[in-house]
């Protein structure tokens, strides 16, 4: 499950956490969600790529085990990005939990 617009967020998020590889963002997510949202690669990695163009993260490669991994981190531009989503994503979860409680 994943809801449209929420992967920018998830991934800056879990870019404030420290640097990692896009496989590593996709693992993260679904254990601190407990499985309930997942990423396909296909996914995961041209948001990545859109946020590096945006200057809200920047890669650099590493060599692990014989293998260079590129590796995603927030720029400053991209913490900024980060608190205002978040606040926004906030707004918006509490007016869609009101509506639902409404229904109620």
């Amino acid at each position: 499950m994943n809801m449209k617009g929420s992967l920018p967020l998830l991934l800056l998020h879990t870019l404030s956490l420290g640097p990692s590889h896009g496989y590593g963002i996709a693992k993260e997510i679904k254990r601190k969600s407990r499985g309930v949202l997942t990423f396909a690669e296909g996914t995961i990695y041209p948001m990545l790529h859109d946020l590096e163009k945006q200057g809200l993260i920047a890669a650099f490669e590493e060599e692990v085990k014989g293998r260079t991994r590129r590796y995603y981190q927030l720029t400053d531009a991209g913490q900024k990005a980060l608190e205002k989503e978040q606040t926004d994503w906030q707004q918006f979860s509490l007016g869609v939990n009101r509506v639902l409680g409404e229904a109620t």
